[in-house]
């Protein structure tokens, strides 16, 4: 059942970005327009406040969704995450740029993946901070955040954002409005964010883990390769003809597992972004364990829909201690499947680290798939703490999805 419907993920991944703009009708949105001076700048909304700043980025216009991250550090992560393509991120933290912008370059080995951030480069469409740092200072900076803006042409305006916050989390009246600019419905952000052509990093892993790419952050792509595996990064749209293999979904990848299960998606009033977004365990699966609660970092604007009953052969795995919107789901023990979606980033980068080992536990059940073994059904994800030895031949791949 879950490998007919994998069958479709391509189909269902190339509809997100216009679907996701479909299922916010009738719901909270807010979009501004910024129009960027040489000396200062504006935010006017369809209702016509007008918020005033310093421009200290590019000075051009352009139109896109705000959203807001409550994170206290890790703007350049932030900055550079696929999931913000196409939005105006607007910072809470009273100070951003303190410490600079580092060189984004690693290596590209089995500890890294070529990037020190989270992408190539700024992935937000604007930045809007209450205070920027003028002066930095850290011992990897080698530019300021507004000569990072202005060298990748990315709009930036400093001044008060709290007179723009209660916009961005005001419910709007119009059920038909969907103000992120002209056309913008009409984009697909997951091709322009996931790569065109195939990749492989760390070819001499033991495992080889195939990551469908709807905008996967580089610190995934390393959680993965610093624990051994060979990763090959894959299009969004990569045809799949069967899959019966281990997956594990991150963020969209999660999204689109619970579509795909039978689970409904819908637009949230604020969504959560953030580095101290807790969630509650439900299920016990390798490192987690049931009723411990986890703080999690995410970056989200949709959920999945709680409902009752869960489709058949699935349950919820992580509920959110705020809002109680659904944080991760996972195939039961006796569906026959090994599938785990979670909402949050346990990759983080920045953020808190209580998750990381999921992905341990992931290759564990990875590398007990490919010898033929079956991990004990009470904790079936990882539940070998010790990851069985194998030897280096041609590796089957798994999937994770992100």
């Amino acid at each position: 059942m879950l490998s007919r419907h994998l069958i479709y993920v391509p189909r269902l991944s190339r509809g997100w970005a216009a679907q996701s703009f479909h299922l916010s009708r009738g719901l909270a949105t807010h979009a501004t327009t910024f129009h960027l001076g040489r000396q200062s700048c504006c935010s006017p909304s369809e209702n016509r406040p007008v918020i005033r700043g310093r421009s200290f980025g590019a000075p051009r216009s352009i139109f896109g969704e705000t959203v807001f991250s409550t994170s206290i550090t890790s703007y350049t992560e932030s900055m550079t995450d696929p999931s913000y393509r196409g939005q105006i991120l607007v910072f809470t933290t009273p100070l951003i740029g303190n410490y600079g912008v580092p060189i984004n370059k690693a290596p590209l080995d089995s500890q890294d993946v070529g990037v020190v951030l989270e992408s190539s480069g700024i992935q937000c469409t604007a930045v809007v901070v209450a205070d920027v740092a003028e002066k930095f200072s850290h011992y990897t900076a080698v530019e300021s955040l507004a000569s990072w803006c202005q060298r990748h042409g990315v709009p930036a305006i400093t001044g008060s954002t709290r007179v723009l916050l209660p916009l961005c989390c005001a419910k709007r009246d119009d059920s038909r409005a969907l103000a992120i600019g002209a056309d913008a419905a009409l984009q697909n952000l997951v091709a322009q964010v996931s790569t065109k052509v195939p990749y492989e990093l760390n070819p001499t892993g033991d495992v080889k883990i195939a990551v469908l790419d709807f905008g996967a952050k580089a610190n995934i792509l390393r959680a993965l390769v610093r624990r051994g595996a060979a990763v090959t990064v894959l299009p969004w749209n990569y045809d799949f003809n069967k899959w019966d293999r281990p997956v594990f979904g991150i963020c969209m990848g999660h999204q689109v597992i619970g579509m795909a299960a039978g689970l409904d998606a819908y637009r949230m009033t604020f969504g959560n972004r953030g580095h101290n977004q807790p969630v509650l365990a439900l299920a016990s699966s390798g490192s987690i364990k049931a009723g411990r609660v986890y703080v999690t970092s995410q970056n989200h604007q949709y959920a999945l829909k709680l409902q009752d009953p869960f489709p058949a052969g699935w349950e919820p795995f992580f509920i959110n201690c705020n809002d109680s919107s659904v944080e991760g789901i996972k195939s039961t023990a006796d569906s026959g499947k090994k599938v785990w979606g979670v909402q949050f980033h346990p990759e983080s980068a920045g953020g808190p680290l209580d998750t990381i080992e999921m992905f341990t536990d992931f290759l564990a059940e990875c590398r007990a798939h490919k010898l033929g073994l079956d991990l004990p059904k009470g904790d079936v994800m990882g539940a070998a703490k010790e990851a069985p030895a194998l030897a280096h031949e041609a590796p089957r791949p798994i999937t994770a999805l992100a």
